[in-house]
């Protein structure tokens, strides 16, 4: 007899993956309940919290304590199937009908049950009201916050807006001197462009730079006057700030250069570009014949992520595009995930931008990849210096950082330095084994660096005297830690005595014990 017994409706996962996958302790795509004989009450903050993000498997039938995992098999496999299967598929708990895929194993004589639950279209996905509506972060669920709904219902909007006409804008809402650089410009790099022989209206209409009469959104944005421009989004700017250390708590001044409000994207593209090219090295080599030429690598890896944050902004969030030189990185940071894993984008050239007109301007220009996100293009810069790139997007932000000399780290990992969950983009190489259906992690535990840590609690203490409401984000923002590493040490302070949390999260407060 087979060790293995699958029943499929879909999305095909093999028992060697799924061992896989629980010797991978780093997953944020899978979850495991023990649910031998009931459907576990929390299985709904999970299957929202996937649905919400970019999908992930619930095994059933696996018992995990701390980085240890057990086969302990389910009692009843069809039972508790069919109730998870009834429940998401009939609108009865959620406020939308979901279709998850399932998948039955035999592994030493016991039954695992593992449910697919796909990225829905539709968000935010719930059940029993919006308050409940979770996302995934790192390896758990969390309860989205009302900022993180907000992002999850424009989202929905993703690819649409841009094309979208703006009540009470015309041409004359056009920036005239923006205007005509960007015709000059695409007759001067790109001069076999067929919409170069277009009179303008013709030129508007078929760019979708106006629509009935009207700016579209990316019109606007791209070409708009700032007047006409804030109008409609009010804090209109990308923020672009040079700091003189690798975090904001040791920075003095707080920055030593900082972009003024320019008129439109397309007056922003080019002053961040040529701010940009201080921080690139482009050596000119002599040919045989001679002629100098100049290697772009790296300042075409920087140009690759601007356009990217121009185009792909969710520019309707509070949030702003911003970018930040540090004295060992580089961030680009947009408000907006991607539509997919960077995982996924990267092994493909497909092309889901969030502002399609945005992203046929910069193209035409010939100032981006004609196809996918250019992560090839940006990844030419760690080719290139020997330097890390890092990618990460979450549910309401998407950032890349380009490091630039990592001898200057002052604390925490590359990562936690970029703001970045660790392993964004660096493959997890530790070993882990199975034997007799018990999982259990050999990876080395790293030695915690206690000064980093006293010093890491100091900066937190100050935070907290002067606000006792400050959020675990705005911590992150100030020190430069990321927030995984900022929540792991309000745990260990928490257990240690040192602070109290009072209240909700939303609303709560942080209370000093003693110091």
């Amino acid at each position: 007899m087979p060790d293995t017994q699958n029943i499929e409706y879909g999305k095909s996962m093999t028992k060697q993956q799924l061992l896989k996958h629980l010797q991978d302790i780093e997953w944020d795509n899978f979850e495991v309940k023990t649910a031998r004989t009931d459907v576990p009450k929390d299985v709904w903050e999970t299957v929202s919290a996937f649905s919400n993000t970019s999908g992930g498997w619930i095994v059933f039938g696996v018992s995990q304590k701390k980085k240890t995992f057990e086969i302990v098999g389910v009692d009843k496999p069809e039972k508790l199937e069919n109730d998870v299967l009834t429940t998401l598929r009939s609108k009865t708990k959620f406020n939308i009908k979901l279709s998850p895929q399932a998948k039955r194993y035999k592994i030493d004589g016991k039954n695992v049950l593992a449910f697919y639950i796909p990225s829905s279209d539709i968000k935010p996905v719930y059940f029993n009201g919006v308050q409940n509506t979770y996302i995934r972060t790192g390896s758990g669920d969390q309860q989205a916050s009302e900022f993180e709904i907000n992002a999850l219902y424009r989202d929905q909007a993703f690819g649409s807006m841009s094309e979208k006409t703006v009540e009470g804008t015309s041409v004359d809402s056009l920036n005239k001197a923006s205007y005509k650089r960007f015709r000059e410009y695409l007759k001067g790099f790109n001069p076999n462009l067929h919409y170069n022989s277009m009179d303008d209206d013709e030129f508007n209409q078929r760019l979708k730079i106006v629509a009935d009469g009207k700016l579209t959104y990316g019109g606007l944005l791209f070409l708009g006057t700032n007047a006409a421009i804030t109008d409609y989004f009010s804090d209109f700017r990308v923020d672009y700030l040079e700091i003189p250390a690798t975090n904001y708590a040791d920075a003095e001044p707080r920055y030593t250069f900082r972009i003024e409000e320019q008129e439109n994207l397309w007056e922003y593209y080019f002053v961040l570009f040529q701010r940009l090219r201080i921080y690139a090295n482009n050596p000119l080599t002599i040919g045989e014949m001679g002629i100098g030429h100049e290697d772009t690598k790296e300042i075409n890896a920087l140009r690759e992520a601007l356009v990217n944050l121009l185009i792909h902004s969710d520019y309707f969030s509070p949030m702003k595009p911003r970018i930040r030189v540090f004295t060992n990185r580089i961030e680009f940071e947009n408000p907006g995930k991607l539509p997919r894993t960077v995982e996924e984008l990267m092994r493909t050239d497909e092309t889901l931008p969030r502002n399609p007109v945005l992203a046929k301007f910069f193209r035409i220009a010939k100032l981006c990849e004609s196809a996918g996100y250019g992560f090839d293009k940006m990844l030419q810069w760690k080719k290139q210096t020997g330097n890390e790139v890092l990618f990460e997007t979450t549910i309401d932000k998407t950032k890349f950082t380009f490091m630039t000399d990592t001898t200057k780290a002052t604390s925490g990992t590359i990562e936690e330095q970029s703001g970045m969950e660790s392993g964004t983009i660096i493959p997890n190489s530790d070993m882990i084994e199975a034997k007799s259906g018990t999982i259990t992690d050999k990876k080395t535990d790293k030695k915690t660096d206690k000064k980093t840590d006293k010093k890491t609690d100091k900066k937190i203490l100050l935070l907290i005297k002067e606000n006792h409401q400050i959020t675990i984000s705005e911590m992150s923002e100030v020190t430069g830690v990321s927030k995984s590493a900022i929540n792991q040490q309000l745990i260990k302070m928490r257990k240690a005595g040192i602070i109290r949390r009072e209240g909700a999260d939303k609303g709560g407060k942080w209370v000093i014990i003693k110091q």
